[in-house]
């Protein structure tokens, strides 16, 4: 049995840190790579980062988006940079942000965290703007699997303050923030996941949410020590380096769950260029673990 996406992150923790690489083959990152504003220059740099990601990190997080601007080959592009991401044992996050009902969302997780899928990644974002209970096809299916999900929560887009921030009328998070709901719902399903039958809870959860760096998260009526029983619910936290979060704040922003916290960079390391890039993925790893002290 393929063992659970949370005893997977642990153990990635445990010999890497808690650094993630974004791969974002952005437009402007191509043209200060020399390379092309294609499916060709995406597949090079992207296969450049996996390989000096690979050995000093953990986990690597490709923005589709930057690979279906190309269409189909954007996509084939992405197949080989996750399969060979994964060949070198970096657990995978595709950053999708997929979300709807039934049997659409459950094409959405067969697709990016089902197995022998083309795209097959070890966890996918998601986005809760249906209800998270919308979702359990896809929690279904990454439990079964041994995968991840990251449910967007809050998010460090101004733009998402208002709805994120909106106080749910009704059921049973009735009275929380939109943003606090989710969360709940989260935990409450890792929660599920663990006791008779299903075996003891591990450090992590398999199903994490998305928490912008920049943000706190008390403005949005999330507890962070809401995150921390057993399992843990993980956090995916973009927005260190270039969106401006420090990677010495952790712990600052995210307290008694920031050892639980994915810290994301992606063009601050990006921008080092293709002869920098590994040194400057093992300078933020430092960083990011000068917070233990």
């Amino acid at each position: 049995m393929t063992a659970r996406f949370g005893d997977r992150l642990e153990a990635a923790f445990g010999r890497f840190g808690q650094l993630c690489v974004g791969i974002d083959p952005h437009d402007t990152i191509l043209r200060a790579w020399d390379l092309p504003d294609d499916a060709a220059g995406a597949r090079e740099f992207a296969l450049r980062i996996v390989d000096a990601a690979a050995g000093r990190v953990g986990l690597v997080k490709p923005q589709v988006a930057f690979f279906e601007r190309f269409g189909a080959a954007g996509y084939v592009v992405l197949e080989e940079v996750i399969a060979s991401a994964r060949s070198q044992d970096l657990l995978v996050i595709a950053d999708a942000k997929r979300g709807d009902v039934g049997s659409t969302v459950d094409s959405y997780a067969r697709t990016w965290i089902g197995e022998g899928s083309p795209l097959e990644s070890d966890a996918m974002t998601l986005s809760a703007f249906q209800g998270v209970g919308s979702l359990e096809r896809a929690l279904e299916r990454a439990e079964r699997a041994g995968k991840g999900v990251f449910v967007l929560a809050a998010t460090s887009n101004p733009e998402g303050v208002a709805s994120q921030q909106a106080t749910v009328g009704s059921g049973a998070r009735a009275g929380m923030t939109v943003a606090a709901g989710i969360v709940a719902d989260v935990v409450e399903w890792n929660q599920s996941q663990v006791g008779p039958g299903r075996g003891a809870p591990g450090r992590f959860g398999s199903a994490g949410v998305v928490l912008g760096a920049t943000l706190e998260p008390s403005g949005f009526g999330i507890r962070l020590s809401a995150l921390t029983p057993p399992p843990g619910t993980p956090v995916l936290a973009p927005g260190f380096g270039h969106q401006g979060a420090s990677l010495d704040s952790l712990e600052k922003t995210f307290g008694v769950a920031a050892p639980q916290v994915i810290v994301t960079a992606s063009r601050s390391i990006a921008t080092a260029g293709a002869r920098g890039v590994g040194d400057e993925i093992s300078r933020h790893g430092r960083e990011v673990g000068r917070w233990r002290g």
